[in-house]
């Protein structure tokens, strides 16, 4: 799924562009997308209503509805929402449309059918995802200090990587961006938090902060053909300054040896060997 620079992107670009709108007609196509209340209830709710904020709560994307209620999305792997013209045709995979009565369509593409929609109030949203009222720090939501980080990281005892991907600890780090701030970081993905130096707290906690605002600056990270775009369909450019993360066997960019790529749980781990102690 995207990560927190690719979801906090998307958050303010819908924000911009749908806040004010009113919805004319929803459409979901694909069976199974709507997980509450039901497709048919979501179809009738939503026509008329306008749109009066776009909100990220962790890792989901809330758009808010006039009255008390949000149409909730949670995204999958390849999972993207798309700003197109209705008479664009639709991209294999749209699991839901929602039309406005001007400035065309927001659709849901889902491929792997690994996303969701929900259609609740502030009060179901929190029955229904009791982990927001246990979410981490969120770089990229509000200031972090470094005494709150540290002590948070403190309380942890695991290998570094598997706790910045914690999102009791940290918001929306997933493979790419954890292997980026450990590198930033100079630190290996398998030391543990609690033999970690006031020092290597604190470059961890500047490379958090970094990385994940570099990360925004360029516009997310896109891999692949199908990889993250925006809603308007354009790619990031955070790949060209990607340091370890899938480059191995290439260079280091701080040492003479090449970026080692390690097994780690169910995926793998890039990191450089020499640099990352």
């Amino acid at each position: 799924m995207p990560e927190l620079p690719e979801l906090e992107l998307l958050r303010r670009d819908l924000e911009r562009d749908l806040v004010g709108r009113k919805i004319k007609a929803v459409e979901v196509p694909v069976a199974g997308v709507v997980k509450f209340p039901t497709k048919k209830a979501l179809i009738a709710a939503l026509p008329g209503t306008k749109v009066t904020e776009v909100r990220r709560r962790g890792t989901l994307v809330t758009v808010g509805l006039e009255g008390t209620h949000h149409l909730v999305f949670s995204l999958g792997e390849r999972s993207r929402l798309r700003r197109v013209q209705a008479k664009e045709a639709a991209a294999t995979g749209t699991a839901l449309v929602v039309t406005f009565t001007q400035g065309g369509q927001l659709r849901l593409v889902d491929p792997k059918k690994q996303a969701t929609a929900e259609y609740v109030t502030d009060e179901e949203l929190l029955e229904r995802h009791p982990e927001l009222s246990q979410l981490g720090l969120d770089a990229a939501d509000e200031p972090i200090s470094w005494t709150t980080f540290g002590e948070m990281l403190l309380r942890r005892d695991g290998k570094l990587k598997s706790v910045l991907m914690d999102p009791g600890f940290l918001v929306g780090i997933g493979p790419i961006y954890s292997d980026e701030i450990l590198f930033e970081a100079g630190l290996r993905y398998d030391r543990r938090t609690t033999g970690l130096s006031a020092q290597e707290i604190r470059r961890l906690y500047r490379a958090v902060v970094e990385i994940v605002h570099e990360a925004i600056k360029y516009g997310g990270t896109s891999l692949g053909d199908d990889g993250w775009v925006g809603p308007s369909g354009a790619p990031g450019e955070y790949q060209d300054h990607l340091a370890v993360y899938k480059r191995d066997g290439e260079m280091s960019p701080r040492a003479r040896g090449p970026i080692v790529k390690a097994r780690y749980g169910s995926g793998y781990t890039y990191y450089c060997e020499q640099t990352q102690v």
